[in-house]
């Protein structure tokens, strides 16, 4: 390995912080020790320690809390991070999203129908209810309906996997929700789904994925987009 590929001071940092996160088995949400305090353990200066956290930042692993302190975030107990500079959505990218998640959403519902992991049911009998809210800026805020239904699937992965189409392209999800907006809809396709799911019915699970998803894709076909497609 060459001088330049050698791991930066805070790259190095960043890794012994995510350590700490394992080996002290905290969880997201769980308070992290100050910037102070890492840097008196680790002796280095706090501004070497606020650059590794703002590492860690952008790929969820913590979050800061203005006034509050580090938490452990989400991106903790993912093995597929998302890229943090993400691209203008367009409609080019918005539709592989749908065909994407065409691809892989149809046979987690099976999967999720032949486990129904009691979490992750209990998880998506609540997210069932995310539907009838109007479209936000953020898919933190709240369990997603179709990382719930990944997670009752009881494999990680799969989880993992859905949860990182849905991060990855955040501002196409988010042109999603905004052209297909019929929240009463959306909200009875969910309930479809998780009936199907608890009935441990794999086939009608994934039928009826496929036709929410196959609606979705439609209604963004039909929307309009600024010329050239390229949203802001």
């Amino acid at each position: 390995m060459s001088y330049a590929d050698q791991p930066s001071l805070s790259e190095r940092l960043a890794d012994d912080i995510v350590e700490i996160i394992r080996s002290e088995r905290l969880s997201p949400g769980d308070v992290l020790a100050s910037s102070r305090e890492l840097a008196r353990r680790f002796e280095v200066t706090t501004p070497t320690v606020r650059e590794a956290l703002r590492r860690l930042e952008a790929t969820q692993v913590v979050e800061f809390r203005h006034g509050s302190g580090t938490y452990v975030g989400p991106g903790a107990e993912r093995r597929l991070l998302a890229n943090p500079h993400l691209p203008r959505s367009t409609r080019q990218s918005v539709l592989e999203l749908v065909g994407a998640r065409l691809v892989v959403e149809p046979a987690v519902a099976a999967e999720a129908a032949r486990t129904r992991l009691p979490q992750g049911l209990e998880q998506l009998e609540y997210a069932a209810a995310n539907a009838l809210f109007p479209p936000e800026e953020s898919l933190r805020r709240s369990v997603h309906f179709h990382v719930a239904l990944a997670t009752a699937s009881g494999n990680a992965l799969l989880k993992e996997t859905v949860e990182a189409l849905l991060q990855v392209r955040a501002r196409d999800q988010v042109e999603i929700r905004h052209r297909y907006n019929d929240r009463e809809r959306d909200h009875a396709e969910h309930l479809l789904i998780l009936e199907a799911v608890r009935d441990g019915d794999a086939e009608a699970a994934e039928r009826i994925t496929r036709e929410h998803l196959g609606a979705i894709r439609d209604a963004v076909q039909a929307a309009e987009f600024p010329d050239g497609g390229e949203l802001s």
